[in-house]
């Protein structure tokens, strides 16, 4: 699993690169949360296009990023989710809570 940051206007772009699952969940819940908490910006979007797999642990740690997020008062978006994670997106409900862009 790879994460990588970057800046587009004052929003925080998260790319996620590989499978987000139980193994690989510590290691992006502790960069998302760095980054949530060193930069300043506005919004974030999760840019999901080289996500190729996400399981229920994945879903936990998106929920718990807009969760923080949230109480920061920012939103976080999604977007270019492959097939599979957009299916899980849209089975699990996410999309009810962050919107795609």
């Amino acid at each position: 699993m790879e994460v990588y940051t970057n800046f587009e206007g004052n929003n925080l772009v998260f790319g996620l690169i590989g499978e987000l699952d139980e193994h690989s969940a510590p290691f992006v819940r502790k960069k998302l949360d760095e980054k949530i908490e060193q930069e300043d910006f506005n919004d974030a979007v999760l840019d999901l296009s080289r996500l190729s797999f996400m399981d229920s642990t994945g879903i936990g740690v998106i929920i718990g990023r807009y969760k923080i997020m949230k109480k920061q008062n920012k939103r976080l978006y999604v977007r270019n989710p492959s097939p599979t994670v957009d299916k899980i997106f849209k089975m699990s409900g996410l999309y009810e809570i962050i919107s795609r862009v």
